[in-house]
């Protein structure tokens, strides 16, 4: 069995038992939806302890249970072809520079990281319709400047 036939097993058993991911995360627990449902569906790795809970959950095969433990190959191909996933990316695209440009201002020379990473949402009623809410907060990573010397800093802070 691949990863990619595991997640398709994972789906046809929520369908079919008609679970909702919010009900399924509950019954795994122990971290946030985004990362067991991401693991679910191929993007990420369940801790032992969570993989033994899913596969006990979708009364998986031991060997599918050591599968939700392994580190998958992640990503997707670029650009997304999914509306949503697109509108995500569209975001970045355009928006990208500008965020950049604050984040440094405020941070220094780094990155967000996208493993020290939390991301929550929340449904918004609205007058005009339903809103979508997202945050999303990650570590910044300084860029190390290697082989600094005589007073140069190691690192990409924000300088003063």
């Amino acid at each position: 069995m691949t990863r990619a036939q595991l997640t398709e097993k994972i789906l046809d058993i929520k369908r079919e038992k008609n679970w909702t991911w919010k009900y399924i995360c509950e019954e795994i627990g122990g971290v946030s939806p985004t990362l067991i449902v991401g693991a679910l569906l191929g993007q990420m790795k369940l801790v032992k302890p969570l993989a033994k809970k899913a596969a006990t959950l979708f009364g998986l095969t031991e060997v599918e249970e050591r599968m939700l433990n392994e580190v998958p190959y992640r990503g997707t191909a670029m650009p997304p072809t999914d509306p949503l996933i697109y509108r995500f990316y569209e975001m970045v695209m355009v928006n990208g520079p500008a965020w950049k440009a604050l984040i440094e201002e405020e941070f220094g020379d780094g990155i967000m990281s996208a493993i020290d990473f939390d991301f929550h949402f929340e449904r918004m009623a609205h007058e005009k319709g339903d809103r979508v809410k997202i945050e999303m907060t990650g570590k910044f990573l300084p860029y190390k400047y290697y082989g600094a010397e005589q007073g140069i800093p190691p690192y990409g802070f924000k300088e003063e």
